[in-house]
């Protein structure tokens, strides 16, 4: 099964925990992560659906020309941020651009003997390849992105569950987020000030949840590697729809047109000074973008009615999503 990392949590905290299963095995079922007595029922089914789905379109390769030359960048960036050295440790997403880029960084790592000290997952295949290969450590696992990643969680010592308690607990001691050297997310805006959005696009719909999305905020380095602009529609903005994480810990964003270092990290615009990479004010590529789309993305028209609130780790909340138009 997938790690039931983030269910952990959930089971911990709901009023009512119902397991579902098609293996019912006699006590103890080794090895355990959710506790006997956080469980009130369990249900047995013959089967609880087809484990090769368990993929889905969003953990694949990009094809895009533009997607993989901001992978290749974003790659290149960490290795002369002096970020890719024996020891060091990383997590990308899941995504076509995030699995491109682990896949420079798994070359340039083969080729030079580098060997990571462990890498955060989602796991998916590409990650169990370094596991296996021995370019890193351990897989330190929220959940599991595909069937390779379910059989090496099984068969491998190196790849190890953990949970939300243990990987994004803000006020945990082994807080271990806050370890990585590196995080590559993605983002749906970004805004001159580095303050990212995740939840919402310019149009002001909601999207999706944060996940773990803030806590990775947390790292060394947090690098968002995206396209300057989606359908025409600019990514670069004055300010973003939904705030979701701000400017000060978002260290570079990297796109097909250029890579921008928050000037509040001028120890890796220092680091980065002479480099044959496009490191470019984020004004500059924002006003090259919107010349190309024909002016910047229209606001979105709200009305007062809020539709969800955004949290940061702590509970604040520090932004609201409202329904649009009246």
């Amino acid at each position: 099964m997938r790690a039931p990392g983030f269910a952990l949590a959930d089971s911990e905290y709901a009023d009512h925990v119902i397991a579902v299963t098609d293996n019912l095995v006699p006590f103890p079922c080794v090895p355990w992560q959710i506790q006997g007595n956080n469980v009130d029922q369990v249900v047995v089914m013959d089967s609880i659906g087809d484990a090769s789905k368990i993929v889905s379109g969003t953990t694949q390769i990009t094809k895009s020309p533009d997607r993989l030359l901001i992978a290749e960048m974003t790659a290149r960036f960490c290795d002369e941020a002096g970020i890719v050295r024996d020891g060091f440790s990383f997590q990308a997403g899941a995504g076509g651009t995030a699995l491109s880029f682990a896949l420079f960084l798994r070359d340039m790592m083969r080729e030079r003997s580098i060997k990571a000290r462990f890498v955060r997952g989602g796991s998916t295949q590409y990650l169990v390849d370094m596991l296996e290969e021995g370019l890193t450590e351990y897989i330190l696992d929220g959940q599991t992105f595909d069937l390779e990643g379910v059989r090496s969680m099984r068969e491998n010592p190196g790849h190890l569950n953990t949970s939300p308690f243990t990987s994004y607990n803000w006020h945990g001691k082994g807080n271990f987020a806050s370890m990585l050297d590196a995080v590559v997310l993605g983002a749906t805006e970004v805004d001159v000030n580095f303050n990212a959005n995740v939840v919402t696009h310019s149009d002001g719909r909601l999207l999706h949840g944060i996940g773990g999305w803030q806590n990775c905020l947390a790292s060394k380095c947090t690098i968002l590697p995206i396209p300057s602009f989606r359908d025409r529609i600019p990514v670069l903005v004055d300010e973003v729809t939904t705030l979701c994480g701000p400017g000060e810990l978002i260290d570079v964003i990297v796109t097909e047109r250029g890579i921008a270092i928050n000037p509040l990290r001028r120890d890796l615009l220092e680091q980065l000074h002479g480099s044959s990479l496009p490191i470019r004010p984020i004004e500059e590529i924002k006003a090259e973008v919107e010349e190309i789309c024909g002016g910047a993305a229209e606001k979105p028209e709200l009305g007062e009615k809020v539709v969800a609130a955004i949290k940061w780790v702590d509970g604040t909340v520090i932004d609201c999503v409202r329904q649009v138009g009246h």
